[in-house]
C-alpha cells in the first residue's frame, strides 16, 4: 500500500518527505524520519564549511541505515556555499538524493549524474517544473502558495498548482505546501502527486532542535498567523506574524532596500528565535499548515500517524491502493 513511484525511487516505504529547514534538519531529526520509513533532508545551508557538512553527514549514517537526503539551497546568500564541495561530499558518503531550491540547478546537473545522485528540485509554477524536468531533474516538489520559506510570486494553491504540474510532466511530482496530516496525503496522491513533503509538520516534532517554549507557542497557532514579507523584492517568504515580520512588511512599503532589511531578515536572526524562544528576535519561517498542527510528538509518531490516518481516510472513502 502507498507504493509509488517516489517511494521506489528514493527506497523508501511512505511517500513522505520531510523538507530540509535551515538550522532545524540536523542529524538527530533526519534520522528519526528515516528510520521510520520516510525520507529525512539534512540542511546543507545549517554547516558552513565542507568539514562541518561532512560530520553532520556522517552522524546521520551513525543514525540510520537507511536512505536520506541533502537539501541543498540555490538562493542568493551573503556567504554562499561551496555547491560543488558538498555535492562531493555526499557523494563521499554515500547520499543519494539532494533536495535543490532556489535558482535552475542546470549548472549542477552533470556532477549530481555523475554521482548518481537523484534530484528532487522544489518548484512554485508549472513552468520551472518543465524546465526542471528538461534539465534531468529526476523529480520536483511543487511548493503551493501555502507554504513556508518561498512560494513564489504567483500565489497558485497546491490543490490547483500540484495537478497542473502532474498534467506537464513525465517525472514524479511531490505535493508541498499545505500539507501536515493523513488527510493532506490522501488529498495529494488523489491530485497526482506522488508523495508530500513537509516541513512545518517536522519543525513541531520532538527531535527538531528548537527550544519547547516557541513549540508551545506555535502549537497555539491558527492559519492566519502567518504574513509575506520580502515580496517587494520577490523573493517573498511566508513567516509568522510577528513585531519583527511586521515592521519588515512596513519598511517594504516604504520603499527599503535589501540593504536596509538585511539586519532584520538575516539568517542568524531567526536561529535566536529558535535556541531561545523569543519570537521578537526575528522572522521564524512557517507555513499554513501551522493551524493544522497541535502537539510536537517524535517525529517516528508523526509519520506512523500520518500513515494510519490516510488508512483510515481511504476506508472512509471506500476505495483503496495497492
Amino acid at each position: 500500500m502507498f507504493k509509488t513511484r517516489i517511494t521506489e525511487m528514493l527506497g523508501i516505504k511512505y511517500p513522505i518527505i520531510q523538507g530540509g529547514m535551515l538550522w532545524l534538519s540536523r542529524a538527530e531529526l533526519v534520522a528519526a524520519v528515516s528510520n521510520a520509513g520516510g525520507l529525512g533532508i539534512l540542511s546543507a545551508a545549517t554547516f558552513l564549511t565542507r568539514e562541518e557538512f561532512q560530520e553532520e553527514l556522517r552522524k546521520v549514517k551513525a543514525l540510520t541505515s537507511k536512505p536520506f537526503g541533502v537539501n541543498i539551497p540555490l538562493f542568493p546568500a551573503i556567504k554562499p556555499l561551496d555547491i560543488e564541495g558538498y555535492i562531493k561530499a555526499m557523494a563521499d558518503e554515500g547520499v543519494g538524493v539532494a533536495e535543490t531550491a532556489g535558482r535552475n540547478p542546470a549548472e549542477y546537473m552533470p556532477l549530481f549524474h555523475q554521482h548518481r545522485i537523484k534530484v528532487l528540485h522544489k518548484v512554485t509554477a508549472v513552468r520551472f517544473a518543465r524546465k526542471a524536468q528538461e534539465i534531468g531533474c529526476h523529480a520536483v516538489a511543487v511548493d503551493g502558495f501555502e507554504c513556508a520559506g518561498h512560494p513564489g510570486e504567483e500565489d497558485i494553491s497546491s490543490t490547483v498548482l500540484l495537478p497542473a504540474a502532474v498534467d506537464a510532466l513525465q517525472i514524479p511530482v511531490v505535493a508541498a505546501g499545505g500539507f501536515a496530516d493523513g488527510r493532506g496525503l490522501v488529498a495529494a496522491l488523489a491530485l497526482g502527486a506522488e508523495g508530500v513533503l513537509m516541513g512545518t509538520r517536522f519543525m513541531l516534532s520532538r527531535e527538531a532542535p528548537m527550544s519547547e517554549k516557541l513549540k508551545e507557542y506555535l502549537a497555539g497557532l491558527k492559519e492566519t498567523d502567518t504574513m509575506f514579507v520580502l515580496r517587494s523584492l520577490r523573493n517573498t517568504a511566508r513567516v509568522i506574524k510577528n513585531d519583527v515580520a511586521r515592521k519588515v512588511a512596513a519598511m517594504e512599503e516604504e520603499g527599503a532596500t535589501i540593504a536596509d532589511l538585511i539586519p532584520l531578515v538575516t539568517g542568524s536572526r531567526e536561529k535566536e528565535v529558535m535556541e531561545t524562544g523569543d519570537i521578537s528576535r526575528g522572522l521564524l519561517h512557517c507555513g499554513q499548515a501551522i493551524g493544522l498542527i497541535h502537539d510536537f510528538p517524535p517525529a517516528a509518531d508523526i509519520v506512523q500517524q500520518i500513515m494510519a490516518e490516510a488508512e483510515t481516510v481511504i476506508r472512509g472513502l471506500g476505495g483503496g491502493l495497492k
